[in-house]
């Protein structure tokens, strides 16, 4: 019996003695383009804040013309460790301030203009934002970024030879006088009109020649190599080629940017990144808390909707994307307190949803694991150890993984990453949720890449199963996660039409409670049963009530000054007036044009108000629907109490409407007037034509 042991003894002995010798398993070849250490600590912030402050602030401007004087800029509370305090508690991990905007004036003082604070009032030009936001950040543990714009509208030697020694000397300044930089931002405007000191002229320039951006991103990677670049030339991360914060369901990382420096893919292209790309390129989503980028005082009611908000976080982190969210800082220096309780709300909801997760105890299993090695096995996607993956054999480019719970479990969200260090490979992929006994697909995606988090109907599953169908190479996942997010109760809807009828919808099976006197709504205030009649000048209030959960939608808000019922367009001198009254029928997604090839721009419409109104400025909403949307660049604004002497209000251009065609809303001194006369002086495109959605005005109450 001794005799049969002993062999048996040694034949265990060697088995383990020849395992534990094995080679290892060489890891996946990487798949090009991959991305460098400063991209994957930048892909590693995933969100962070953009801060749009200058003179433009003061002027309640857009994009200042270049003529604006120092001395508006004069905030009376400016505290920067206030910005960096908010930004840090919404969850964000820097901060990137618009040292220079178009205009030219500099929020540092610069040794090479006097276009700065050191001729502002502020401080009595002994101030510097730029190195206050520095020291702020550097005290909240937050990254600070710079956004230099390469567009200057003041410079008088702009578009010339010149002014490429002045922008460079700009960014040394910034680049070695503030610390680290984590980005630095290039806006894409570039060249037209401006007051180029002095001269009041156009002046175009070759975006990708102009600049020499080869040389200049030379210099900013010898001055500071771990400052990402961002936008024109030959970038390290890419526009999302939208402005409303929201990526392509498909986003591949790398681009294909020699195509791009020669004009040969299109900036709607951006939202998708390039399945062949040479190079990586990640994209960047950026947006405003508000409809403008700049504060103005009358978008304090048009705060993004939490719920919008919501979907931006998902639409751009969860697509592949960074999120550069916009914080526009008010006349005091502060982020507002209405921007400051919506980002309250957006961190208190995405904390929420990724509160718990769901797959660390399940047991998991994969139908492929590479060479069998535990170095790449199925269970790393759940053990939250960063440089851990699962990976497949060579010749395997689809597979699933499979998580089997205890016990059903409620889900709604799923959370994906590939380990990008060995590059993009994802193409498509699907997963299914084994329901009561039967498996069912939830969801059909295509890529996935650094992160990619899905929503879903909240179901109780037995397991959850990943199916990746294709990909560029073997495969190589380093996280999947679920939870199960709350709740989130939409806010209602609030229209009122020309003849003052207002209308609320929200999911049928919600409850809508509202106020007509500006207070917060409650369970206890009126309940919308119809639609009803308000003519007068009110602001609506408005709350969703899921009674089944007992949960309530954070409220919306909407101004409206005396109904339109008595207004007409008298006469316009081009397009169908017969038509006219679309423009002020209360719905901007009706629209009307003005101007053709035989009736060329500039051309004007009048409307009468039925009645003498107070009024402090004016609205114009562009179209919203088509593939060309006919958007006015220029305008001037008219006002008569007789239709016959007319005082010019408002003229100027609607700044960057081509990428942001919002409601563009001007301001001027409170005055008396019956009749407006609205001139479109050009177009976008100069295209002939023009289209409007919406005419109105804001009532001085």
């Amino acid at each position: 019996m001794i005799k049969n042991i002993i062999p048996s003894i040694l034949i265990a002995s060697a088995l383990v003695f020849f395992s534990s010798c094995k080679t290892p398993v060489a890891p996946p070849t990487a798949i090009t383009p991959i991305p460098s250490e400063k991209q994957l600590k930048w892909h590693d912030m995933q969100f962070y804040a953009f801060t749009h402050f200058s003179l433009n602030t003061f002027t309640n401007k857009e994009w200042g013309y270049g003529d604006e004087s120092p001395e508006l800029f004069n905030p009376s509370a400016l505290d920067t460790r206030q910005w960096a305090r908010i930004v840090k508690e919404a969850g964000m991990k820097g901060i990137i301030i618009t040292a220079k905007h178009h205009d030219g004036f500099c929020l540092w003082p610069s040794a090479y203009t006097e276009r700065s604070v050191k001729n502002s009032p502020w401080k009595n030009g002994q101030g510097d934002v730029v190195k206050e936001l520095a020291e702020a950040c550097k005290e909240y543990g937050l990254k600070l970024g710079i956004y230099l714009s390469p567009w200057d509208r003041n410079h008088p030697e702009y578009g010339k030879p010149g002014y490429i020694t002045y922008f460079r000397n700009q960014l040394k300044e910034l680049l070695t006088n503030y610390g680290d930089v984590f980005e630095i931002w290039f806006d894409g405007a570039n060249g037209g009109d401006g007051y180029y000191g002095g001269a009041n002229e156009m002046r175009k320039i070759n975006t990708l020649e102009y600049y020499n951006w080869e040389e200049t991103y030379k210099m900013i990677y010898d001055l500071s190599p771990n400052t990402l670049t961002w936008g024109v030339g030959p970038s390290e991360a890419r526009w999302i080629g939208n402005e409303e914060g929201r990526a392509g369901k498909t986003n591949w990382a790398p681009l294909r940017q020699k195509d791009e420096l020669a004009g040969k893919v299109h900036y709607t292209e951006f939202m998708q990144g390039h399945i062949d790309g040479e190079k990586w390129v990640p994209g960047e989503a950026d947006v405003s808390t508000r409809p403008g980028w700049f504060y103005h005082e009358v978008e304090d009611d048009k705060v993004r909707p939490i719920e919008e908000m919501v979907d931006i976080y998902y639409e751009s982190i969860g697509r592949n994307a960074n999120l550069l969210l916009n914080i526009p800082i008010d006349k005091r220096g502060l982020v507002n307190e209405h921007d400051e309780a919506r980002l309250k709300e957006l961190a208190a909801i995405i904390k929420a949803d990724f509160k718990t997760e769901l797959l660390v105890n399940s047991k998991v299993s994969a139908t492929d694991v590479r060479g069998n090695d535990d170095t790449y096995a199925a269970e790393n996607v759940i053990n939250n150890q960063k440089d851990n993956y699962w990976a497949t054999n060579d010749s395997i480019k689809s597979a699933s993984i499979t998580f089997e719970f205890n016990q059903p479990t409620d889900i709604n969200r799923l959370l994906l990453q590939e380990y990008v260090k060995l590059g993009q490979r994802v193409k498509t992929f699907n997963v299914q949720a084994n329901i009561n006994g039967v498996w069912k697909t939830i969801a059909n995606e295509t890529t996935i890449g650094y992160k990619r988090i899905l929503r879903f109907p909240r179901i109780k599953a037995n397991a959850i199963k990943v199916n990746i169908t294709d990909a560029k190479g073997c495969l190589v996942i380093s996280a999947i996660k679920a939870y199960n997010a709350p709740t989130l109760v939409h806010s209602p809807s609030i229209a009122r039409n020309k003849n003052g009828l207002v209308t609320l919808t929200t999911n049928k099976k919600n409850k809508i409670f509202y106020t007509l006197d500006g207070s917060t709504p409650t369970i206890n205030s009126l309940l919308y049963k119809k639609p009803f009649i308000y003519n007068e000048a009110v602001k609506i209030k408005a709350i969703s009530f899921n009674s089944q959960e007992n949960i309530f939608s954070a409220v919306t808000a909407s101004n409206y000054g005396k109904s339109k019922e008595k207004w007409k367009v008298v006469t316009a001198t081009s397009g169908d007036l017969n038509t006219a009254d679309k423009i002020i029928d209360g719905n901007p997604r009706t629209t009307w044009g003005l101007g053709s090839d035989e009736h060329k721009l500039p051309q004007e419409i009048i409307i009468d108000m039925g009645s003498q109104l107070t009024i402090n400025g004016f609205t114009y909403f562009p179209q919203q629907v088509g593939s060309n949307l006919y958007l006015i660049s220029k305008y001037e604004f008219y006002t008569s109490i007789n239709k016959t002497k007319w005082i010019k209000q408002s003229a100027g251009e609607f700044s960057n409407i081509k990428n942001n065609p919002i409601e563009q809303i001007k301001t001027f001194k409170s005055c008396k007037a019956r009749y407006l006369k609205f001139v479109a002086k050009a177009s976008i495109g100069n295209s002939n034509s023009v289209a409007i959605g919406e005419i109105g005005v804001l009532e001085d109450k």
